[in-house]
This record gives C-alpha cells, structure tokens and sequence, in this order.
C-alpha cells in the first residue's frame, strides 16, 4: 500500500521516529518496523511515497499526524532563529498519535532513563506479557493491557529492568483496571482537566503528563520539559526569565517543580497553540548537535 504526499504536506519518516517521542521502532534496512498496541507492521519513505505493509490509510494518516498543517505550525513557532534553524534541518517531523496507554506506561518507564534503556525495558514488558504475533518471518509483541499488567506482581514487573518504576506500573495498571479508566477519554477534556486527570496516576510527575498529552492525546500547546529543553532555554530564551531563576537551574539534572511550571509556562505562552511542535523541534535539534 501506498500514499502519495503533495508537495504542500512535508512528512520526514525518520526525523519523525528517531526524534524520542516514541520507543517502539527499530529500522531495518530502507524499513521502520514498529508495533502499536498488538499491531506489527513497517513502512518507508522514498522521497513523497509512504509504502506500509499491514495497516490502513486511515491508521497511516492519523498516526503520523499527517493532517497536521506544518506550514501554518511553522508560521506560528517559528519566532526566532533557533526555532527557524531548528524547522529547516528536520522539516517534516510531525508529532505521533500514540496509544494513549501504551505511552503513559512507556513514559512512566522513561524516567530518568536513555532511550536505549527504555526500549529494553518496554521490549521485556511486551515479551513476557504482550501477546506475540509474527510478521515477515519476525516475533513481534503486543503492548500489555491494563488487565495483564494489573495481574501481574511488582516483582515480575521488576524484572523487566523496571527497577523502581515497577511499583508505578503495577499501581497505574491496576487503577486503569479496576475502575475501567480509558486513558483516551482524556483528549476530550482542556489541557488543564487532562493533565491533572494524568497526574492522579502513580509515578506520574509534571514532564511524563505533559509528554502523554503532547505525544499521544493531541494537546499540541502541551510544552515537556527535561533536561535537555531546560538547556535549550537557558541557552537561547535565558533572557527572558530572571538572572536569580538561571542561576538556580543552571546543571540541575531536572528543575523542580515550581521551575518547571515556569520554564512549562513560558513555552506555551511564548510559542502558542502548538508549543508541542517547537519543543519537540528544539529538543531534537540540541540533542542533534551533540
């Protein structure tokens, strides 16, 4: 199967999955292979051909964000020199439609954590509770349901390298359970109401909120912050806070909370509507440098 993209829809297949906001991809040749859910398939990029096997145009579509407009989002965030270098050497990153529990596990999983490691830690999760399925001659693993994951024991979770994350898990995944919680039913909800829907689960702070609701429920104005965007603030927006705040933060691994609702605010205000899209954009470009 294939689609075509004109001229006036820039889409970058390996920006797009390569830039870490997702964990369940691996490129294998000219192919991205990647599971979502319990559904394996691949895909590839020859210029403005999308070729996919195993899927729909519609799942291709929604998916990859591809009715996102990226030249109006491109007008609004690109505000300044660093945004604008930042859009030109990875035009045609889009923001995914993650499973929305799928990456609230995978980001709870991700703190404090390189992204080789949680790759490892959601491959051992689906392996020994995701249902398996073969596609072109490979053993692939569906993500875990709230269901396998609540009756499951910390102990067994552990073991997956989650260390002290299991607790989380095991914690999250039994309150989805139990109260029959459909993380999805969140994209209907404000930034705000989302976020503070997200933060009642175990093992979720203020960065893994706002990554679930950017990366996966569509709150586009949704402005994560780590340590690499603490630093690309400091670094080129650091003017625009006070010289006490930059002194505070500058090497702290990650900000506390009240800095980061600082850092958190100043990005949506400064960007707008689609702070998410300059966020992912400059996170990518810093780490890119290094």
């Amino acid at each position: 199967m294939k689609i075509k993209l004109s001229a006036s829809c820039p889409f970058d297949l390996d920006a797009t999955l390569c830039c870490g906001q997702t964990f369940r991809w691996d490129k294998q040749g000219e192919w991205w292979f990647g599971v979502v859910r319990d559904k394996a398939f691949k895909i590839r990029q020859t210029t403005n051909i999308l070729e996919y096997k195993n899927a729909d145009a519609n799942f291709v579509r929604n998916y990859f964000g591809l009715d996102d407009d990226l030249p109006k989002i491109y007008k609004q965030i690109g505000k300044d020199q660093q945004t604008r270098e930042a859009i030109k050497k990875f035009k045609g990153l889009r923001i995914l439609r993650q499973d929305p529990w799928e990456c609230l596990i995978s980001y709870i999983c991700a703190t404090f954590k390189n992204i080789p490691a949680i790759k490892q830690m959601l491959l051992s999760l689906s392996h020994k509770f995701g249902s398996q399925a073969c596609f072109e001659g490979q053993d692939f693993y569906g993500f875990p349901t709230p269901e396998r994951l609540a009756h499951s024991s910390v102990s067994e979770l552990a073991a997956c390298s989650l260390g002290y994350r299991a607790k989380y898990v095991y914690e999250t995944a039994r309150i989805i359970h139990r109260n029959g919680v459909d993380v999805s039913h969140f994209s209907k909800m404000d930034y705000v109401e989302a976020k503070k829907e997200l933060l009642k689960f175990s093992g979720v702070g203020l960065k893994v909120a706002d990554c679930v609701l950017l990366f996966s429920l569509r709150k586009l104005e949704a402005f994560p912050v780590d340590v690499w965007v603490t630093r690309v603030m400091m670094k080129y927006y650091g003017d625009n806070f006070p010289r006490k705040f930059v002194e505070k933060i500058a090497g702290k691994r990650s900000p506390s909370d009240p800095e980061y609702g600082v850092l958190n605010d100043f990005g949506r205000e400064y960007f707008g509507e689609y702070a998410g899209y300059a966020q992912e954009y400059l996170y990518h470009f810093e780490r890119s440098k290094c």
